[in-house]
């Protein structure tokens, strides 16, 4: 594809960090539509800690001036803007994943599968679209409750579109013109059109892979539920943590740090079966992918102090310190 229009709007200042918000750091995994309040309200003041030059500013007054659940009025105070100064905020996109959201939508209708012609399938892919949106208002809602100028982008409303579930076509003006006017772009996997079959969803990892190509981010962080990436599923006994991974140029990977014992072990993954993005095979390869373009990629825990570092880019020397747990997916230069 031709991507010579994809950047016709210019940035006028670079892009710091694009964060990937996994599902299963901001939803309960195991409720179908629950977000993780708690998990959420934390990384939206991270993100902001991370975003503000000189994060010891006072926080601003919210943004959300919609009616919360438990409050029968919405609480607005306009003379609170009167000596309000602008924040200086360095430029971040959000991307987030499904979680709880959409992938039982998905999975039960087939959408990634494509064939709108099928009533099932067309249906699946509104109730996809309907709850991936409402996901994406809850995460915008939380971060302007920050004071973040967040703005919800659907890819499918954007006018992004694949063939045969790769890239077809993806104008990023309007993630770029948000950019430049101060916002923060908020995006999710969607469910979007496909010209080969009719349509698919496209995964949050591989808008993460495609931003970062087009968009030359200083570094990008993964937040997860775990740690970083494990040996094995962190849950079996004597799971390593993998401190450190390199990224050869043909796209094969190694780990640097720890050495582990048994080097042909190959890394295993689980894939939960109802996630229809491929679940942390995908996210190391995606990371892989980005780190192969000179972009260094931190995988770590949501709502820790490990994930505040790397989201402040306090890590971007050649040695990862002792004491930060996550793991670091860089080119092998």
């Amino acid at each position: 594809m031709d991507f010579s229009e994809t950047n016709h709007h210019r940035l006028s200042r670079p892009i710091r960090c694009i964060v990937k918000l996994g599902g299963a750091a901001i939803t309960c995994k195991n409720e179908i539509e629950k977000t993780n309040e708690e998990g959420l309200e934390i990384v939206a003041s991270q993100l902001r800690e991370a975003m503000v030059s000189g994060s010891s500013l006072p926080k601003g007054v919210g943004m959300d001036w919609s009616k919360r659940a438990e409050c029968s009025e919405i609480s607005l105070n306009v003379d609170d803007f009167g000596d309000q100064e602008l924040m200086e905020l360095s430029n971040f996109i959000v991307v987030h994943g499904a979680g709880s959201f959409g992938h039982f939508q998905a999975s039960k209708s087939g959408v990634h599968k494509g064939g709108l012609e099928r009533p099932l399938v067309k249906a699946g892919f509104v109730a996809t679209r309907i709850s991936v949106t409402k996901l994406n208002l809850e995460i915008v809602r939380a971060l302007a409750r920050e004071s973040l100028p967040a703005i919800g982008m659907s890819p499918f409303s954007c006018g992004w579109s694949t063939c045969q579930r790769n890239f077809g076509s993806a104008n990023l003006s309007t993630v770029t013109k948000a950019l430049d006017s101060g916002f923060v772009p908020v995006l999710h996997g969607d469910a979007v059109l496909d010209e080969a079959q009719g349509c698919t969803i496209l995964s949050g990892d591989v808008i993460i892979r495609y931003l970062a190509e087009h968009l030359k981010p200083d570094y990008v962080v993964f937040l997860t539920d775990v740690l970083g990436v494990y040996d094995r599923p962190p849950t079996e006994p004597g799971a390593v943590l993998l401190r450190e991974i390199a990224v050869n140029e043909d796209g094969s990977w190694s780990v640097l740090k720890p050495r582990l014992k048994d080097s042909s072990r190959q890394v295993e993954i689980t894939v939960a079966a109802h996630d229809t993005t491929g679940g942390m095979m995908t996210k190391i390869s995606e990371a892989a992918m980005i780190a192969k373009l000179g972009i260094d990629v931190y995988i770590v825990k949501a709502t820790t102090n490990h994930s505040v570092r790397a989201l402040r880019g306090e890590l971007r020397g050649d040695v990862i310190p002792d004491d930060w747990l996550g793991t670091l997916v860089r080119f092998s230069r």
